[in-house]
C-alpha cells in the first residue's frame, strides 16, 4: 500500500472517531468540512499532482487537528483543559495549535505548487508571497467565522472560540502567520530535496 493510501486510510478512521458524539453535531461539521474537502482534492489529483511524502503528512496532521476539535470543540480539547489547569491559563489553547497549523501546513503546499509550477523564480520572492498567501488564507477564515457567528447564533459560537479574549483574532492571525515562517525555515531543505526525487 502506497503512502498517501495510508495516510487516507488513517484519516478516514479519525475522521469516523471524530464524528461518534461529538460534542456540538453544527460545530463538527464545520470543523471538519476543510479535512473532508482537502481529502477529496488530494484524491482527485493524486495521479496528475502528487505531492511529496512531507507535504502529505503534515496535510494528515492538520486534518487530525481539525477532527479533534470538531469533536470537542476548540474550547473544550480535554488535554488543553489539563494544561490550562496546569500552567494557569485562562483559556484552553488547543484553537492556537490549529491556527498555528492553519500557517505551517498551507505554507508547505503553496510553496511546493510554486515551485513545481515555477510561478516565481526567485527564493526570497517565494517566501514572501508564500506567507503573505498564508495570511490571506487566515484573515479569511476568521471573516468565516465571524459571519457564521452572526448568521447562526448561539450555535455559531463554538465555531468561533473566542472564549471571551478580545485579541483572539488578531492572535489567531499572528499564529498562523508564525506556523508559515515556521514551516519555511525549518523545512525548506528537506522539500526540496523531495521535490527534486519526484521530478527524477
Amino acid at each position: 500500500m502506497k503512502y498517501p493510501s495510508i495516510l487516507l486510510f488513517l484519516f478516514i478512521a479519525v475522521l469516523t472517531w471524530s464524528g461518534i458524539q461529538p460534542k456540538e453535531t453544527f460545530t463538527w461539521v464545520l470543523e471538519v468540512f476543510p479535512a473532508v474537502i482537502g481529502a477529496v482534492v488530494l484524491v482527485l489529483t493524486r495521479n496528475s499532482f502528487p505531492f511529496t511524502p512531507l507535504v502529505y503528512t503534515f496535510i494528515f496532521i492538520h486534518a487530525c487537528i481539525l477532527c479533534i476539535g470538531g469533536h470537542y470543540t476548540y474550547a473544550e480539547v480535554p488535554a488543553f483543559d489539563w494544561l490550562k489547569e496546569m500552567f494557569h491559563h485562562s483559556r484552553n489553547n488547543y484553537d492556537k495549535v490549529g491556527h498555528f497549523a492553519q500557517g505551517f501546513v498551507p505554507a508547505l503546499i503553496i510553496r511546493e505548487l510554486f515551485i513545481r509550477k515555477e510561478v516565481v523564480a526567485k527564493n526570497g520572492w517565494l517566501n514572501f508571497i508564500v506567507v503573505c498567501i498564508c495570511m490571506a488564507i487566515s484573515a479569511t477564515y476568521e471573516l468565516l467565522e465571524w459571519f457564521v457567528s452572526l448568521f447562526s447564533g448561539e450555535a455559531g459560537d463554538a465555531f468561533l472560540g473566542t472564549q471571551g479574549y478580545v485579541w483572539d483574532t488578531q492572535s489567531d492571525m499572528l499564529y498562523a502567520t508564525i506556523g508559515a515562517i515556521t514551516a519555511l525555515f525549518l523545512l525548506s531543505s528537506l522539500q526540496n530535496k523531495q521535490i527534486k526525487k519526484l521530478s527524477h
